[in-house]
């Protein structure tokens, strides 16, 4: 075996990031003292008086994600204007301070139980209403401090979620923010729990406009961790190499062999680092009153459902809560209407009688796989009808690394092959989104394979909306 692409092979997903990438379609509730003074930002200047939500339910929220499809949400326990949702010890700027003294991350986690998601945090780390904000050492003490009431107050997390974040304090100075003990208080008290973007685990896609890469790899260099916790980190090594060829999450090509082999001849290591897609079902992140009719269209929100978890990621889409303290009408008949279409086209898997030359497995959604033989192989099904097919979903077990590199989907139709799909990366999850087409057979041909391809899932569907 080529070492080096048994070096890129032999980097793989701790469990953790595993369960996180199964979870698939995920939300974040953008809540807080923004809410009522109609901002995105705050400053940290805000009365608690202000928070006044007239009606609030989590169970509702829950009940509008639950309806989507959503397996997990996360809740802005505090942004940078430093109102927290939380019962802290550790400053008044809360929301038991306000007129509606609802622990709300409590709430949440109550309503999240009942209607069985899964639940994570967001703390800015830029808090601009701490005093000792830009401080060091007195600001760690109280961000660890407030870090150690949510992650054990509130039951299990799935995600500890951060932005890089870094203004002014009240004192002229940034904070440098101690990533590694922050990390060790989230280790300890929720060892099960994936620390997002300003983390090890999981990295931003680098946009926030629901866009993926047509090639998204999850192994990756390893210098990705460092590239939301500090920016220039790779313009201060004395390498000069390493100053020219800063690693940023926007990048188009994160994971390519030719990038890779680049990365470990200058001396950098690799590591699993898959990705989250964030966006918001509405301009703003927070609600704002004036873009109920402005909500994401249902092609829009259906497309980028399919390209982000259907592309080797996780979707993190954003829906804000209102002023009453609810989802609003807008959102909630629109994530409705999602769920109902992604349920619409997948609920139904065609090739649930059909037979796979490579073995049955490959067609039960669990943790058996089948692994090719070389670096190119194919897998041929047969149906046992004729069937109309727009989608097809792939997976590789990425247990054993991610290794596909180009793949094609053929279809049988009367007898002769016709290419339906030419793709590239398959990793956790890929949808193949085709014409419909009625065909008596499949053919997947892995066409590059770091080494030996392997498949744990194939299924087929009719989007009978597009289909007619």
């Amino acid at each position: 075996m080529d070492s080096f692409l048994s070096k890129l092979t032999a980097i793989r997903p701790s469990e953790n990031q595993v369960n996180w990438q199964a979870l698939g379609f995920t939300a974040f509730l953008h809540y807080g003292i923004n809410t009522f003074t109609n901002r995105e930002w705050g400053d940290g200047t805000e009365n608690p008086k202000d928070y006044t939500p007239s009606d609030l339910n989590t169970d509702q929220w829950c009940e509008a994600l639950v309806s989507a499809g959503v397996k997990a949400c996360i809740i802005t326990a505090k942004h940078h204007d430093g109102f927290c949702l939380f019962d802290t010890a550790h400053t008044k700027h809360n929301v038991m301070y306000s007129p509606k003294p609802v622990d709300v991350v409590a709430a949440l986690a109550a309503s999240c139980v009942k209607y069985g998601l899964k639940m994570g945090v967001y703390l800015s780390p830029w808090d601009q209403n701490a005093p000792t904000y830009g401080s060091g050492v007195a600001y760690d003490d109280f961000f660890c401090a407030q870090l150690e009431e949510l992650t054990t107050k509130y039951g299990p997390l799935y995600s500890l979620w951060f932005d890089g974040a870094c203004g002014e304090g009240p004192n002229g100075k940034k904070q440098v923010y101690d990533w590694p003990r922050y990390y060790a208080v989230i280790r300890k008290n929720q060892p099960k729990a994936v620390i997002t973007v300003c983390g090890p685990d999981v990295r931003w896609i680098g946009n926030e406009a629901g866009y993926t890469r047509p090639s998204e790899w999850s192994v990756v260099p390893d210098r990705m961790r460092q590239a939301e916790t500090v920016a220039a980190l790779s313009q201060q090594s004395d390498n000069s190499t390493f100053r020219e060829r800063p690693i940023k999450s926007e990048d188009e090509d994160l994971g390519s062999r030719e990038l890779l082999a680049k990365e470990l001849e200058i001396g950098g290591g690799l590591c699993w680092y898959p990705a989250e897609v964030d966006v918001s079902i509405r301009p703003g992140w927070f609600y704002h009153s004036e873009e109920d009719s402005k909500v994401r269209s249902l092609e829009n929100l259906l497309d980028i459902y399919e390209k982000s978890v259907g592309g080797n990621a996780v979707l993190l889409l954003n829906i804000p809560p209102d002023t009453k303290g609810q989802i609003n009408a807008a959102d909630v008949a629109r994530l409705k209407e999602l769920g109902d279409r992604i349920r619409n086209i997948y609920s139904n898997n065609l090739l649930s009688d059909a037979v796979a030359s490579c073995g049955q497995s490959v067609l039960a959604d669990d943790e058996t796989y089948w692994m090719g033989n070389k670096e190119c192989d194919e897998i041929t099904i047969n149906l046992s009808d004729a069937k109309t097919l727009t989608h097809i979903i792939l997976c590789e077990q990425v247990r054993e690394s991610q290794r596909i590199e180009a793949f094609t989907i053929f279809g049988e139709v009367n007898g002769k092959w016709h290419n339906l799909y030419d793709g590239t990366t398959v990793g956790f999850k890929k949808i193949c989104r085709f014409d419909a087409t009625h065909v008596s057979g499949l053919r997947i041909v892995i066409n590059q394979s770091r080494i030996a391809p392997t498949i744990r899932y194939i299924a087929a569907f009719n989007d009978i909306a597009s289909a007619k």
